[in-house]
C-alpha cells in the first residue's frame, strides 16, 4: 500500500499535500491527535494550577474584619475601663469614709473629756466668791424670787406664709410634721 494517494483536506475541502505514504498519513495524524492532546492536557494543568493559585490566595487573603466586631470590642474594652475607674473611685471613697469614721470618733472623744474637766472645772463656791467679794453681789431676798411654772419641752416653730405646697413639697410637709411631733 505504498504510493502517491491524492486527498482531500477534511476541514477546508482544499487538496491536501499529497502524501508519500498511508503510514506517513496516519504518523501525521497520530501526531496531530498527540499534540491536540498535550495541549489539553497543557491546558488542563494551567487550569488546574490557576485553580490552585486562586485557592491559595483565598487561603492567604485576610478575612475581613467586620466594622461591627471593631465598634464591639472597643465598646467592651471601654466598658471595662469605665468599671476599673469606678471601682477605684469606689475604694477610695470606703477609704476615706473609714478614716474619717475614726476622725469623728476621736473628736467625740475629745469632745466628752473636754467637757468633763470644763464641768469639773468650775466650783460654785469660787463663782460665788467672785460675785459677793470682787463684783459686789449679795444673795436675793425672798421678795425678789419669782417662780415660773413652765412645761418640761416647750417649743415654737416660725410658720413662714411664702411656702408653697407642691408635690414634691407634699413629702417635705410630712418631714417637717415628724420632725415637729419627735421629742428629744
Amino acid at each position: 500500500m505504498s504510493g502517491n494517494v491524492k486527498t482531500l483536506n477534511y476541514y477546508n475541502h482544499a487538496p491536501a499535500v499529497p502524501a508519500q505514504t498511508v503510514e506517513a498519513m496516519m504518523d501525521a495524524e497520530a501526531r496531530r491527535s498527540r499534540e491536540a492532546f498535550s495541549g489539553d492536557q497543557q491546558s488542563v494543568a494551567k487550569k488546574r494550577r490557576a485553580q490552585k493559585e486562586r485557592a491559595a490566595v483565598e487561603i492567604k487573603a485576610p478575612s475581613g474584619i467586620s466594622v461591627l466586631a471593631v465598634f464591639g470590642t472597643i465598646l467592651v474594652v471601654g466598658l471595662m475601663i469605665l468599671s476599673i475607674l469606678a471601682q477605684i473611685h469606689h475604694n477610695e471613697a470606703a477609704i476615706e469614709t473609714a478614716r474619717l469614721s475614726v476622725e469623728v470618733r476621736q473628736l467625740t472623744e475629745t469632745h466628752r473629756a473636754l467637757s468633763l474637766a470644763f464641768e469639773s472645772s468650775i466650783n460654785i463656791r469660787e463663782v460665788e466668791r467672785i460675785a459677793r467679794d470682787e463684783l459686789g453681789m449679795s444673795r436675793p431676798d425672798a421678795t425678789q424670787i419669782i417662780t415660773l411654772s413652765t412645761p418640761p419641752r416647750d417649743r415654737a416653730f416660725v410658720v413662714t406664709p411664702e411656702y408653697e405646697y407642691t408635690q414634691s413639697g407634699f413629702f417635705e410637709f410630712i418631714t417637717s410634721l415628724f420632725d415637729y411631733f419627735r421629742t428629744d
